[in-house]
């Protein structure tokens, strides 16, 4: 990984779509701070449109296409896609599976869910799970008091034992069945609303994170950037960020708009 500050500038001029997870990505210590919102308004009035891509439920996600400056949203680790059209008062939908698949697979995931909670101690469902349509998501740290690595394989295990994918993030174990993951819904994403394959555009669309669970998209996108905090999880990574920043969480990910937003400026494109 090389420093984001050594991003050539034709590199960072380039950007026209941001993908960004959420959890310590853009937030901090569990809160999203003023200058990484603010961090999204500018990016958006620059024409550069934001994309969160988050192991988040549906209904944080309903909410965040609505009222955040972001051209849509991918929930639930590629479960879904939400896009609203603001001046048609709109919101498109497209989920992976349809909600009878999505159904029977709760089932199945109810019962992982009570495996975990009698065999982890200390595991709880995520406050958030309430609001998901199509996963589980255990939590590890967020609300409950760290697990150990031990723990955390633990969960991953049971899930895997009972045929389902799981996924580790700075917070959340999250589990589903379904042949998805956030890479997968980028590019129906990209088909759908854009009209485009996604790989055709490569070099003008950038990714940042901060966990495993954001690693497909580490290994699709040659312009990607971990937050610093990325450090603490590149044991459990096999391909990393191309970039990683100097600041953590939401300090992170204004510094990469910074770096962009500085190298469309004149001066700069002309250096």
């Amino acid at each position: 990984m090389q420093a984001l500050a050594a991003m050539p500038l034709n590199v960072a001029a380039g950007i026209r779509v941001v993908l960004t997870d959420i959890d310590d990505t853009l937030t901090t210590d569990g809160r999203l701070p003023a200058d990484a919102y603010a961090a999204l308004e500018r990016l958006e009035q620059a024409g550069i449109q934001v994309v969160p891509i988050t192991g988040r439920p549906a209904g944080w996600c309903d909410h965040i296409a609505r009222m955040w400056p972001v051209r849509a949203v991918v929930g639930e680790n590629g479960a879904f896609y939400y896009a609203y059209d603001r001046q048609a008062r709109r919101m498109t939908t497209h989920y992976w599976t349809d909600a009878a698949s999505r159904q029977a697979s709760r089932k199945q995931l109810d019962a992982i869910r009570d495996r975990v909670l009698a065999d982890v101690p200390g595991a709880a469902v995520a406050s958030d799970q309430d609001y998901r349509v199509a996963d589980l998501a255990i939590d590890f740290c967020e609300d409950v008091p760290a697990l150990p690595e031990a723990d955390i394989g633990r969960i991953v295990q049971i899930f895997q034992d009972a045929g389902a994918q799981a996924k580790v993030s700075s917070i959340h174990v999250n589990g589903w069945f379904g042949d998805y993951d956030k890479l997968t819904m980028t590019r129906t994403l990209f088909q759908r609303e854009f009209g485009l394959d996604v790989a055709s555009v490569l070099d003008s669309t950038l990714f940042i994170g901060d966990s495993p669970n954001d690693e497909p998209m580490f290994a699709f996108f040659p312009v990607s950037v971990g937050v610093a905090n990325i450090q603490s999880q590149l044991h459990r990574l096999t391909h990393r960020p191309a970039y990683v920043a100097a600041f953590h969480g939401g300090g992170g990910f204004k510094e990469m708009a910074d770096r962009l937003l500085a190298a469309r400026a004149p001066r700069a494109l002309s250096a």
